[in-house]
């Protein structure tokens, strides 16, 4: 089990160490990083430390950089690592507990920012507000206010998206369309002021990862132009600016012999109010009292292949964080499980394609929870 580092190796560490550097008023650098009046921070979704150790060949300008690995954070899901990063807080402060879990009385899907697990996908950004459901002043907020120049390069679709108004607030939205124009509008938010804070994501790796898993052919051309784009950046940075990269999580590629369907696994849906979380980790949200059963139920079914713990446990071990903020409390399921190996607690009727994916992340595994932190400048 990797327990996350907050505090002195986490990616909710990460920017407040850079912001430091800019002089940005209550950030403190933690983690030892360079010091720039410009920086980029370069987020590439999906690159895992011991898969870009392992796949060096595809990416000679990422593996030369120097740097370490960090904690995701957990779980290691994607609108959970972009919290820590767009906030600087552990899970349990920001409360994005995972990529689907229960706020008010909904289970929300934390990417689409819509009801999970039902036909109706309706926008709930009115509902679930995302200002009041991630409520603290984001990193960027910060850093504008002490006048630095921020901006958030990402996909066109995710301006005004309900993540994006909850945890990456504070930047002006740049959209793109592909990796040119991604490695363009950073270069040029670099030049647009003396003191500036760029966010760039990039997503298509982790999506080649979940369809073709992560050591395929598609997965390794993916790596080797994402490569590309990083030296392209770095070569034409500015002399007081640095680049700066990081993923939000590594990847499993899971085996087909040890995927548990919950939607035919009667023993398992006893009990169960709600199921959360994705097929690495799941929020378990159990029917009143039914807690000790349910996890007697679930520990016989999954055995050795799943580390499963009462809320309360998994807070006492911080896997969230030093501590949970209330609004976030309940959002953690009754019971947290994080599968161990290459397991994964499916639902081939409620979540067919997600549980058609090849590569998984969220858990506690090294695999999944350690990730880059390199420098370019």
């Amino acid at each position: 089990m990797e327990i996350p580092r907050y505090g002195s190796g986490a990616l909710s560490d990460v920017v407040p160490s850079l912001l430091a550097g800019l002089d940005v008023p209550g950030t403190v650098d933690v983690l030892g990083v360079p010091g720039a009046r410009r920086v980029c921070l370069l987020l590439i979704d999906g690159l895992g430390w011991e898969l870009l150790r392992a796949h060096a060949d595809a990416a000679p300008f990422l593996s030369s950089l120097p740097g370490k690995p960090i904690t995701a954070g957990f779980p290691s899901s994607t609108a959970t690592s972009i919290a820590a990063l767009g906030t600087g807080l552990p899970t349990g402060e920001h409360g994005i507990v995972g990529y689907s879990f229960e706020t008010g009385s909904v289970l929300l899907n934390s990417l689409g920012w819509n009801h999970h697990g039902t036909s109706d996908h309706a926008d709930l950004r009115r509902t679930a507000v995302p200002e009041e459901v991630q409520p603290h002043p984001t990193t960027f907020d910060r850093a504008a206010a002490a006048g630095v120049t921020v901006r958030a390069v990402a996909p066109y679709q995710q301006e005004g998206s309900g993540l994006s108004r909850a945890v990456l607030r504070g930047a002006l939205f740049h959209g793109v369309y592909a990796l040119g124009d991604l490695a363009s509008a950073a270069l040029d938010a670099l030049g647009s002021a003396d003191r500036v804070f760029c966010y760039a994501y990039h997503a298509d790796l982790d999506a080649l990862g979940h369809l073709y898993g992560p050591d395929s052919e598609p997965w390794r051309f993916q790596l080797s132009y994402i490569d590309h784009v990083a030296a392209s950046i770095a070569a034409r940075l500015p002399t007081d600016a640095v680049l700066t990269v990081v993923a939000d999580h590594g990847m499993v590629e899971l085996s087909e012999d040890n995927r548990i369907d919950f939607d035919t696994e009667p023993t398992l849906q006893a009990g169960v109010r709600l199921l959360g979380g994705e097929p690495r980790v799941r929020h378990v949200y159990t029917e009143p009292g039914a807690t000790d059963d349910v996890l007697a139920a679930w520990r016989e079914v999954l055995g050795d292949r799943a580390w499963l713990l009462r809320r309360d446990e998994a807070i006492a071990l911080g896997l969230f964080g030093p501590s949970v903020a209330v609004h976030a409390y309940t959002r953690i399921g009754n019971l947290v499980v994080a599968a161990r190996d290459t397991t994964a607690i499916v639902r081939t009727s409620v979540e067919s394609r997600l549980s058609s994916f090849i590569g998984q992340h969220g858990s506690l595994t090294s695999a999944e929870q350690l990730v880059p932190l390199l420098f370019a400048s």
